[in-house]
């Protein structure tokens, strides 16, 4: 697992998720165990003050094996684009050195990510060229609580799919929606609600 090759590069997740990228040498094999993995790193993220209450990694598909991971860090790194599956995308993409996470040569990949994808994050995997998408909370969980994660298709997983991509929904939803209600109880802030 590698966070990028400068030191400049803004997709860097905070240094506590690089180490549990590096330490994490055991494959994830079970879907809901990624999930789970991948909300405590949105937990975490909120604990330790470092971003917003969304995490995401790319694993494997068959072996479970972590290639990257990603949390919200749009305010510490002063980068609207820098959600966590944005992150852990562009983290895997850095890893694996190439632009398409979906190449015939490389195993079937899969992003891992505590919520829907936001209309931003939506059109980042359909060019990542990630085959898979598995989700835990809704869009409707994100914005119950003020997030603006803008329009996307209506039928988006439907769009997906005419694009060889399948998504998974609502694996451990409650888990991830426990981490949004932690992050507004603890007056985390809600940034970017501007809504035109």
């Amino acid at each position: 697992m590698t966070s990028g090759s400068s030191s400049s590069f803004l997709f860097r997740p905070p240094p506590w998720a690089i180490s549990v990228g590096r330490r994490r040498q055991d494959p994830i094999v079970a879907a809901a165990d990624r999930m789970r993995f991948v909300i405590q790193l949105a937990l975490t993220n909120v604990t330790a003050r470092t971003g917003g209450p969304f995490g995401a990694a790319v694993f494997e598909s068959q072996t479970g094996r972590l290639i990257a991971v990603g949390v919200n860090v749009v305010e510490p790194s002063n980068c609207s684009l820098a959600h966590a599956e944005m992150v852990a995308l562009a983290n895997a993409h850095q890893a694996l050195r190439h632009f398409d996470l979906g190449r015939d040569s490389m195993p079937t990949l899969e992003l891992v990510t505590s919520c829907e994808p936001c209309a931003m994050c939506y059109g980042a995997i359909i060019w990542s060229g990630v085959p898979r998408v598995v989700c835990g909370a809704r869009r409707s969980d994100a914005t119950s609580i003020g997030f603006d994660e803008a329009p996307k298709p209506k039928n988006w997983i439907a769009e997906l799919k005419k694009r060889r991509i399948t998504v998974t929904r609502d694996l451990c939803r409650d888990e991830a929606i426990a981490v949004f209600r932690r992050y507004e109880r603890s007056g985390g802030r809600i940034y970017n609600t501007r809504k035109r």
